[in-house]
């Protein structure tokens, strides 16, 4: 076998209180995709922060690239040594141009020291032909979709000629095709004898992609094996300790006959002109039950729930519980019993900023505070007990949200809307950037509140959850229902078939 081109050796890292890392290994070679895999908290963040020279190792692990042993500095010495990051948070600075993002703080010179603008345009022109991304350099970067955005981070990462380019959850916000086209250009990149370590909680891009995958499972490495000789339930099973049936039991249906939410007719109101793409919505989700919404990016599926929650401007009817109700914005959607788990946790669903305490009772502040002044313990006890039905794993209710892990924060979105006892709970894209063990508790949560009657709609761009949670499927194509299937009709292919034809 070839010899690793980079290899961390027995590298530990500990922190005040906590060991995030013990004694892990790690082997990357030259034209390899190695998937790195975990759960959340696992150590893997951690671990790329030291390849990038972000944090320090304890002493005793070594770091070695084709055979010495290198001492990061810092991110820039990385860099110059050929390992580059693009993280799940894209870096790109939006108001300025394609070019300006590529030369971001190396930008080239004139001689007489003013910016040579022709030769920036020129230049990256070629590297964005070096990843067959044909855009106009001068074009600015605020009007791209996210997934060009993250084609530009990888064209900055090759113009600093990285030889191993690490990819956190690269495809966590990018739509069916333009996941496709990042899969692509990371086998071209292959080809071309540059290592991609590709972090991810989808299974099948790892299974698709990697050559070896490593596993590791609280700071310590489980194992690391060729891909061919590895199936998704011995990957499961190294990375959680549980099996795959433990972590997606089949659950039984609590849907009833009863209506709680009728839509008719809800179309998309035009506004100044613009065409109406969302037409002719009628659908009726029954108590206890849990709803799926299926469709491509782009289709219409979250602006629909948005309709119905009062976000934007619709005609039609809504009826709750058989009784037509008026829903102009938000506000009138939560006094009609409608919760909305929204698809963007960091910037719409929490105040990343505040305690889990805070985040609990925006949404029914009022509760807490009869006087106009606020009842502090009765908002804490009744966290509390949310923190604790829910299966929260906080340090306590003070903790701020900013410091869980991506699915504590999830719970904690949905906890806040559950304690207003909805009638509907409208989740979107419920696992996002979460792990598979996580992805089962919150899929464990859904189930059990539909056991207590709430009406559920889950929206996910994730087939196989959606397969896996609902009772019912409809399939938006184009601002249209365009198929609607009960649970033992489905599979990816039907439901598949009808979000494209």
């Amino acid at each position: 076998m070839e010899s690793p081109f980079l290899e961390m050796r027995n590298i530990s890292k500990t922190f005040p209180g906590v060991k995030a890392l013990d004694g892990v290994n790690l082997q990357i070679r030259q034209g390899e995709v190695l998937a790195l895999a975990g759960e959340n908290g696992a150590g893997k963040s951690t671990l790329m922060k030291i390849l990038t020279g972000v944090y320090t190792p304890d002493p005793g692990g070594s770091i070695l690239i084709e055979g010495n042993e290198i001492a990061l500095r810092d991110s820039n010495h990385a860099r110059v040594l050929g390992i580059g990051i693009i993280y799940q948070e894209l870096s790109v600075v939006e108001n300025l141009s394609v070019a300006e993002n590529l030369f971001l703080a190396r930008e080239p010179l004139n001689r007489v020291g003013l910016l040579d603008r022709a030769r920036m345009n020129r230049d990256a022109k070629k590297m964005l032909e070096m990843i067959e991304l044909d855009l106009d350099p001068s074009a600015r970067v605020s009007g791209l979709s996210v997934g060009q955005q993250q084609m530009i981070e990888i064209a900055k990462a090759l113009a600093y000629q990285s030889k191993v380019i690490i990819m956190d959850e690269p495809t966590a916000s990018l739509s069916h095709h333009e996941t496709r086209t990042l899969l692509g250009l990371i086998k071209r990149l292959r080809d071309r004898k540059i290592a991609v370590v590709y972090i991810s909680h989808r299974l099948e891009e790892i299974f698709e992609l990697a050559d070896h995958v490593t596993v590791l499972r609280d700071g310590r490495t489980v194992d690391t094996s060729p891909i061919a000789e590895v199936t998704r339930d011995s990957l499961v099973r190294m990375m959680v300790d549980r099996e795959l049936s433990e972590l997606y039991p089949e659950s039984a249906s609590h849907a009833s006959a009863e209506p709680v939410l009728e839509v008719r007719d809800l179309s998309l109101r035009a506004v100044r002109g613009a065409e109406a793409r969302i037409r002719n919505i009628s659908f009726t989700l029954h108590r206890g039950e849990i709803l799926g919404v299926a469709g491509l990016v782009g289709s219409g599926r979250t602006e629909i729930m948005e309709m119905i929650f009062g976000m934007r401007p619709c005609t039609g009817s809504i009826a709750i519980e058989g009784k037509p109700v008026t829903i102009r914005n938000p506000h009138d959607a939560i006094e009609q019993g409608i919760g909305f788990v929204t698809e963007d946790r960091k910037a719409q669903g929490l105040v990343l900023g505040m305690s889990v305490r805070e985040n609990f009772s925006l949404t029914h502040l009022k509760r807490y505070s009869p006087f106009q002044f606020l009842q502090r313990a009765k908002e804490e006890a009744s966290c509390k007990q949310f923190v604790r039905s829910l299966g929260i794993k906080t340090p306590g209710t003070e903790q701020k949200v900013v410091n869980l892990s991506g699915g504590n924060q999830q719970k904690i979105v949905i906890a806040k809307w559950v304690a207003r006892n909805p009638k509907v709970l409208i989740v979107d894209e419920p696992t996002r950037g979460i792990d598979i063990g996580a992805k089962a508790e919150v899929h464990a949560l859904l189930a059990r509140l539909a056991s207590e009657g709430i009406g559920i709609i889950v929206i996910s761009s994730d087939l196989l959850e959606v397969l896996a949670v609902s009772d019912r499927i409809l399939i938006v194509r184009e601002g249209r229902l365009n198929g609607e299937m009960t649970r033992e009709q489905a599979t990816q292919e039907r439901v598949m078939a009808a979000a494209t034809a």
